[in-house]
Parts: C-alpha cells; structure tokens; sequence
C-alpha cells in the first residue's frame, strides 16, 4: 500500500507538467485506476510471468501489476516524457520494471505471458499489437469500457480467439475486462 500511495502522491505531483490522465478522472484514482488495475493480479499466470503493458501511459494496469505481484512488467510508452515520469515511479517505489521508450511496432518480440492495455486502442488493433509480443500460449488482459460489443464485433472477422469477459465492479468506467487466448 505505501508503493501505491507514493505512486499516487507521484501523479498528482506529475499531472499539473504531463497531461498523464484525464483530469476529471482525478477526483477518484483509486477506485479509477489503482482499483481497476489491481483486479487483473488474480488473473496473471503463476510463477514470474512476462507482462508487457501497451500504451503504459502513466503506467495502468502495468505499474499496478508490477507493485502487486511478482511478474516481470514491461512497460511500453512512446512518449518520453511519460516514460520519465514511469522511471520516477519506479525509482521511488523501489518497483522493478523494464521502460521501453518507443512504439510497440518497433519493438521486437519481449516474448510476454500477457499483454495488457488500458484506454489504448480498438481491441482489433490491440490485438495487432499484442499478438507479436506473446509466446505461443499467452493471453491478453485488456481493460473495456462500453464500446466492448462493437469492438468484439469487429474484432472477430479478423482474429481467431476464445475471449472470457469478466464484469468488474460498477463503479469503474472499465466496466469489464477481457482474457482473450489469440489462436
């Protein structure tokens, strides 16, 4: 709990230099991403997965996941100065995690167990992202909000899957998460 209050107390502090969220979504973070992220530890595989966390932005779920777990999280962001503001974190937190400076196309494969994402893109494109990323047998954790119908549509004239939808709590905008296997 300390890591995460310092992660939080670190945002706050960060948000008024970096656009990191949304700011409207400050009036709740915990339950808006400390909470929203959290709920995606009982799901990683057991032992010490590979996470690699697309679009990590200001480092949800995959800082979350990194503080609350023992899975080795890789943290991809294009944007530099967020990557700094991830490092910090890191740092301060004492949270051990691989920053990757670039866009997930450039990258080569990190060979994840899991793929997660929160507010990055379609799932289709998500998909496209996370797909070179994975071993043979990985998954992807990917945070949805309302537009999950559509985008499941969409994204299945193009990819072979098997998806478990879970609902989460009410009270997150992320009102479901998905554990898609790609086959």
């Amino acid at each position: 709990m300390d890591r995460l209050a310092s992660y939080l107390i670190l945002l706050q502090k960060w948000q008024g230099r970096i656009n990191l969220v949304g700011p409207q979504t400050m009036l709740d973070p915990w339950k808006r991403y400390f909470l929203d992220s959290a709920q995606l530890v009982p799901l990683l595989p057991e032992g010490r997965p590979r996470v690699v966390d697309l679009g990590s932005g200001a480092g949800f779920p995959g800082l979350v996941l990194a503080m609350m777990s023992d899975a080795e999280v890789h943290l991809v962001e294009s944007d530099g100065r967020k990557c700094v503001f991830l490092r910090e974190v890191a740092r301060l937190t004492d949270t051990d995690v691989t920053v990757h400076n670039a866009r997930a196309e450039s990258l080569p494969s990190l060979r994840a167990n899991v793929a997660t994402a929160r507010a990055l893109a379609p799932l289709d494109h998500l998909l496209d992202l996370a797909k070179p990323m994975l071993v043979q047998a990985g998954m992807c954790l990917f945070l949805k909000g309302r537009a999950v119908e559509s985008e499941l549509t969409a994204s299945k004239k193009n990819w072979k899957m098997r998806v478990r939808r879970n609902r989460l709590c009410t009270w997150f905008r992320f009102d479901q998460h998905l554990v898609i296997n790609i086959l």
